[in-house]
């Protein structure tokens, strides 16, 4: 697949965090035209790419030399920071302009505080745009995220070429507006799986085929891309592994900290940090956000 004719130029472009998410995004931007270049701390997780054209690095120092866009696909800022320090991380290795594309859910202000660190240690030369996604692996595989884009306009440009390859990509504003979307985005999901859980748990108990409940509000009001999503798992009481839950814990907490910095009153949010944080110490975290409905079963019902 070649790029449309109105995106510029194909980058050189790195990537690192070749999971669940990363790894299809990675294939969608080297299939777009980019010339791919990957490192891990596994190098099988890159073999597939390897073998589809992209060229392997062994540390993030050599593969920093050569391209001008490196997307981090890593768990929290902790991970990157350790990606970008030492002898060989890829700081190290940054002789040209380079974009620093952090598409992992992290904090706001603490992406813009890295920025910061990451201009003062390059001389300028590296700088950072964020770009988290939403749409989970399915979104990833089928090239359909929303790629939530924060920073300065002449930063976020080549970035915006290489994320087009992954979904929908749009600048919603300067560094750290990525994240704020992000936060935002997952209080709804949150709410919505909440509620899901809920109306699932209630239903079962007073009798109703949950499947045919759900799969009929998907027609109504009630409709959202969770419950299309979720929909099978509440139903069958399915909350394997897929988006752990406990990542809800984290994410909520960014989008506390940014109510707290703009003075915003938050009921709700304060409702489900609390019920992700609690069903996570009740050792439900590693499973799928679905895990909601177990918790609520376990719970029991005070009167008022």
């Amino acid at each position: 697949m070649s790029l449309p004719p109105d995106l510029p130029r194909p980058h050189a472009v790195g990537f690192v965090g070749l999971g669940v998410m990363g790894a299809p995004m990675a294939g969608h931007i080297l299939r777009a035209g980019h010339r791919l270049h990957v490192t891990a701390r596994r190098p099988e997780s890159a073999a597939a790419l390897v073998g589809a054209g992209a060229t392997w690095h062994p540390t993030a120092r050599e593969l920093a030399g050569r391209v001008d866009v490196v997307v981090l696909m890593l768990p929290d800022l902790p991970d990157i920071e350790a990606l970008l320090a030492g002898a060989e991380g890829l700081l190290a290795g940054v002789a040209e302009p380079l974009r620093v594309v952090i598409s992992s859910t992290v904090s706001p202000a603490g992406v813009r505080a890295l920025d910061a660190r990451v201009r003062a240690e390059t001389g300028g030369l590296a700088r950072l745009v964020d770009a988290p996604v939403s749409g989970g692996e399915e979104g990833a595989v089928a090239g359909t995220l929303s790629v939530m884009v924060g920073g300065q306009a002449d930063d976020v440009a080549p970035a915006l070429a290489v994320l087009a390859a992954t979904g929908r990509a749009v600048h919603l504003g300067p560094l750290g507006a990525g994240q704020v979307a992000k936060a935002c985005n997952q209080l709804i999901v949150a709410a919505t799986v909440l509620a899901l859980g809920e109306a699932s748990v209630i239903a079962e108990r007073a009798g109703l085929d949950v499947a045919a409940m759900l799969d009929l509000l998907g027609g109504g009001y009630a409709a959202s891309r969770i419950l299309e999503v979720k929909k099978t798992r509440f139903a069958e009481h399915d909350h394997s592994p897929s988006g752990p839950a406990k990542f809800m814990v984290k994410d909520l907490r960014f989008a506390a900290d940014e109510a707290r910095l703009t003075g915003t009153a938050t009921p709700q949010l304060d409702v489900l940090r609390d019920v992700f944080t609690a069903l996570t110490a009740a050792g439900l975290g590693d499973q799928d956000t679905a895990v909601v409905q177990a918790y609520l079963e376990g719970l029991t019902r005070r009167e008022s």
